[in-house]
């Protein structure tokens, strides 16, 4: 989830620079909410040119405004099952559907094996990544190598777009799908749990991809309680597996959610803060531009902290950049207190009043 808000904003300046260019996404289907409010779209916005099939649905701008199709790569259930027919089926398809598209260019803004081998897959003969990617033998699949100078991801991302484009890109802010359906429920969940008193809401999101970087749930919800007492209204988000979390966290008047992908998109573009660590649904509100309080770790917060929004990161100077798996919170994390977050919270409601 994060590595697509990420790239986001450089295919969104490829879009806005280039409205008549077809631009597709690779994606895994569960985070296809990011890119198109039309569950299972694959087909391009018009017919009849290169880089598009024959079959074709016609979207509107807000519900896939960055991309025109969508090709779909499970590739967490091939590692599960790497030998089976299905996934060998799938990976002949992909191949297949790839190459029928006839791509002019492949930007890998993943730097991974697995995205460089499907850049690979596509029969493509300009495929563009990074001289130094995150999974440095990628580099020998990309036949145009960019050393990158931006600090963020976001920014070296934007450098691998300009590439492609033959244009210098500023930075702009990515454009997210509109759903309709999820819109309603959000101001109908809203109303009903709040039963309908006008009061900013804050969003807690608990989750990391590992324990090192995830903040002790008892610290969040000493937050929470922090947070509810200033008269806020409190959401704990409760992605997949982290329903034990949130509830432990959604105690004092704050609710713990467990949402959809557009539900929580929704949400999102409501809350007047989001507090977290280096996860997805963080970088889901930095990307809507809205103000984010960052608990971070062993990650770097100058190469994927929240970028482009009013910010608060909380970082101890005993974290070092570590990614490794452990599943103990990083010590330097363990530094961070209730109180020095709810003091950056209190900085940037502060600062959202006076606006």
């Amino acid at each position: 989830m994060g590595d697509i808000l990420h790239a986001l904003p450089a295919v969104t300046a490829l879009r806005l620079a280039h409205p008549d260019w077809q631009i597709g996404w690779v994606v895994e289907p569960r985070w296809q909410a990011l890119l198109s409010a039309e569950t299972g779209q694959h087909g391009p916005r018009d017919q009849g040119t290169k880089g598009t099939s024959a079959s074709t649905m016609q979207v509107s701008d807000s519900a896939m405004p960055v991309v025109d199709r969508l090709h779909f790569a499970p590739s967490r259930e091939w590692k599960r099952h790497p030998l089976s027919s299905n996934t060998r089926d799938a990976i002949f398809d992909l191949r297949r559907e790839l190459r029928a598209a006839d791509y002019d260019a492949v930007l890998d803004l993943q730097g991974a094996i697995r995205s460089a081998v499907i850049a690979r897959m596509s029969g493509c003969e300009r495929r563009i990544g990074e001289a130094s990617p995150r999974e440095w033998p990628a580099q020998w699949l990309f036949t145009e190598r960019v050393v990158t100078h931006g600090a963020h991801v976001i920014e070296q991302d934007l450098e691998l777009a300009s590439v492609v484009a033959g244009d210098a890109f500023s930075i702009v802010a990515p454009l997210l799908p509109v759903d309709p359906e999820a819109e309603a429920w959000c101001g109908e969940w809203l109303a009903a749990t709040f039963r309908g008193a006008a009061r900013p809401v804050a969003l807690i999101t608990p989750g990391a991809g590992w324990g090192a970087k995830r903040w002790p749930p008892e610290r969040y919800a000493a937050v929470a309680a922090g947070l509810a007492d200033r008269g806020l209204h409190v959401v704990v988000n409760a992605g997949p597996g982290e329903e034990t979390i949130a509830a432990a966290i959604a105690t004092g008047g704050a609710v713990a959610l467990t949402a959809t992908l557009p539900q929580l998109i929704a949400l999102t573009r409501r809350v007047a803060l989001c507090i977290g660590g280096d996860t997805g649904p963080l970088h889901l509100a930095s990307a809507l531009g809205r103000p984010v309080v960052g608990i971070y770790g062993p990650t770097d917060p100058n190469r994927n902290g929240p970028y482009g929004t009013r910010a608060r990161v909380l970082r101890s100077p005993e974290s070092k950049r570590d990614h490794s798996r452990r599943d103990a919170p990083d010590p330097g994390l363990l530094t961070i207190s209730p109180e020095d977050v709810l003091r950056a919270a209190d900085e940037l409601l502060a600062e959202e009043t006076a606006q």
